[in-house]
């Protein structure tokens, strides 16, 4: 079934993505979905994992911008994928990062380390 929104969401990634390639970055994995939920890019800089949430706005103050849009629910479920990722990958890294990136026409905005896992499993 078409769906316009998910076809504006891979719009949305593939710009990302370009623009953590051109950053540095190697993509690792896109799309990469559990039953525990999905994460949009899964990227590595340097010896840092780093799990990025991608957000697309018409207008990027639209509703409290991109930041706003990662709600707590949604850091937990991405959280938990990356647990799930990193026990299936059987990977290991100095560091981990959650970012979000928000594409809003054609502006792109970096978050990094936009919020932490240490709030759910201190």
């Amino acid at each position: 079934m078409f769906s316009l929104k998910r076809l504006i969401g891979n719009k949305a990634e593939d710009r990302a993505t370009k623009y953590l390639k051109k950053q540095g970055y190697k993509i690792l994995e896109r799309n990469y979905n559990l039953p525990c939920g999905e994460i949009d890019i899964v990227a590595q800089k340097d010896n840092t994992l780093v799990f990025v949430e991608v957000k697309y706005r018409t207008n990027a103050e639209e509703f409290g911008g991109a930041v706003a849009a990662v709600t707590k629910a949604k850091q937990k479920r991405v959280i938990n994928a990356a647990i799930s990722y990193i026990k299936a990958k059987k990977v290991s890294y100095d560091a981990l990062m959650f970012d979000i990136i928000a594409v809003s026409g054609n502006k792109i905005e970096h978050i990094q380390n936009a919020f932490s896992s240490d709030k759910f499993f201190i």
